[in-house]
């Protein structure tokens, strides 16, 4: 089961998002929250694999929660669910470390499903409404790195890896891709990381892109 907590000021929206996902067999509802410093501290004790996360909230918004919650925590993948699809928010909640950012009225019920599952399998997930706003971030990621070769020094098995990555695999789909072990998988994304700078799926797609990667 997936552990999710629903992280919504409104608590019109979060009772409907928990009653959509009532309805799934693979996921489970393990807390709510109204503000960003609410799900910070509902974070250590609901232990979710998964925080559907707004980003207008009081108190604290979403994209500092995000920051805080993944400080905190390996084991946790966030994914952001909101109005907004403002260019600057996305970019920041994917800077944030958000692995995936959903746009309300732009989704079906078993699509934030799939969205969730993804996520929790270590993929990542974007409305194609916020699209813009990830070229735009790839546009920008390459600055200041022109001391580096083109592929960051990365192996060739890591950009295997990478490009996989950049396509929306998860974890379990690029070890049956190449025919190696998830732990592999890990640690080629774990070097990959480093080289490239970043800290997480979005951030490696924005980067690697940038490069013209996934050839």
């Amino acid at each position: 089961m997936i552990r999710v907590l629903v992280v919504d000021d409104n608590p019109v929206i979060r009772s409907g998002l928990v009653a959509l996902l009532r309805l799934e067999d693979t996921i489970t509802v393990v807390g709510e929250a109204g503000t960003g410093k609410e799900a910070v501290e509902k974070v250590s004790s609901a232990l979710p694999h998964v925080v559907l996360m707004d980003v207008r909230m009081p108190v604290m918004d979403g994209i500092e929660a995000t920051e805080k919650i993944l400080a905190g925590t390996s084991t946790t993948k966030v994914l952001m669910l909101t109005y907004t699809d403002e260019e600057d928010i996305v970019a920041q909640a994917i800077q944030a470390g958000a692995s995936g950012y959903v746009v309300h009225g732009r989704f079906k019920g078993e699509e934030l499903t799939e969205a969730i599952t993804r996520v929790h399998e270590g993929g990542s997930h974007v409305s194609p409404t916020v699209a813009p706003a990830l070229f735009e971030l790839v546009r920008r990621a390459p600055a200041g790195r022109q001391d580096l070769t083109p592929d960051f020094g990365l192996t060739e098995r890591e950009v295997d890896v990478v490009n996989l990555i950049a396509r929306g695999m998860s974890n379990a789909e690029i070890a049956g891709e190449l025919f190696i072990g998830e732990k592999t998988v890990k640690n080629h994304i774990n070097r990959a990381y480093a080289k490239l700078d970043v800290t997480n799926r979005a951030q490696a797609i924005a980067v690697w892109l940038g490069t013209g990667g996934v050839r």
